[in-house]
């Protein structure tokens, strides 16, 4: 189970269907995280393609946002977790030997659980 965080974003697009909404998700989630509350994204769906390593690194709507891999490291030192649904993952044939393995993965259940415990959350959907 992960970390109930203050605030949880939840991501269902990939690079190829949203690049905005990935963008706005890291970027709200750092800004959780300088306002000094915890936080979580979430990627299901097809996000759980952005899991695969560097698959951000093309994925930059300009200004005045960061380019999505600045957003990911910087939400990541910074104490943000990033968790993928498993069953996501099964469904889209992402396999968990292949994800980054600073990303943690999730249930249905552990979902639930951080909403319910969440201050506050975003979905883009």
């Amino acid at each position: 189970m992960a970390n109930t965080t203050d605030y949880v974003g939840t991501l269902f697009d990939n690079s190829e269907s949203n690049p905005s909404k990935i963008t706005l998700a890291f970027t709200m989630a750092g800004v959780a995280l300088k306002k000094g509350h915890s936080a979580s994204v979430i990627l299901m769906v097809d996000a759980v393609h952005l899991a695969l390593p560097n698959a951000l690194d093309k994925v930059n709507i300009g200004a005045p946002f960061e380019p999505a891999s600045e957003l990911l490291e910087a939400f990541i030192e910074k104490g943000g977790q990033v968790l993928v649904c498993g069953a996501c993952m099964k469904h889209n044939g992402v396999e968990e030997s292949a994800i980054d393995k600073r990303l943690e993965v999730i249930s249905g259940d552990d979902v639930v659980e951080l909403l319910m415990n969440a201050k506050g959350s975003l979905q883009l959907n």
